[in-house]
């Protein structure tokens, strides 16, 4: 095996340190406060991403309840109810259409994968900026885990991790990685684990 000549493997490495060093630990820990009233209220944890950001959310799903007894969906994993609601309603929607049938109230929270967070203005990731729109307006807590300024994540966010650019050809690795990172931070957070990891 040839040995990486260009630099990139330690570069990336040394920036995700980078990232490590400078990311805002407090809105991690506001996030698993939040997260703790959610379980303690009875509600639901719906955990929104598209893409990259959507396989973690459905990864993050099964660690909420797996390890810390949180009610947690993803809408993401039901494709067949995702796929019609954008053939027959909008691609737009999607999100916001499933917090109205779930009847998503005060006691529930939102946590948003993404790397821009949804920006109207730029008309990007429109069915996250729906989605949190239907959210405030029904009084859920949200909750973001994004990169660059964090979009409309970050200005309607309780709490919001906005991921540190380090390097700007990198933002989307970066955010997605440390979108797992953080979850894993928070499952295994005393004030929301429940249940032990097996390793």
């Amino acid at each position: 095996m040839k040995p990486d000549t260009s630099g990139h493997v330690a570069a990336f490495f040394a920036q995700a340190a980078e990232i490590c060093a400078t990311i805002d630990q407090a809105a991690i820990e506001r996030i698993a406060q939040g997260i703790a009233r959610v379980r303690a209220d009875g509600g639901r944890l719906f955990i929104l991403g598209v893409g990259g950001s959507a396989g973690n959310a459905g990864h993050a799903v099964n660690d909420f309840r797996k390890l810390c007894d949180v009610e947690a969906y993803a809408p993401t994993d039901n494709v067949s109810e995702l796929t019609a609601r954008t053939n027959d309603e909008g691609w737009e929607t999607v999100f916001a259409a499933w917090l109205k049938t779930s009847r998503a109230n005060e006691k529930d929270g939102v946590l948003v994968f993404s790397v821009g967070g949804g920006n109207a203005e730029r008309n990007v990731s429109m069915n996250l900026v729906h989605a949190l729109d239907e959210a405030k307006r029904r009084g859920l807590q949200i909750f973001g885990v994004v990169g660059r300024d964090g979009g409309h994540t970050a200005k309607m966010a309780d709490a919001a991790v906005i991921v540190p650019t380090v390097a700007a050809n990198h933002v989307t690795p970066h955010t997605e990685a440390f979108q797992a990172v953080v979850w894993h931070c928070l499952v295994s957070h005393p004030t929301l684990q429940q249940q032990a990891t097996t390793w």
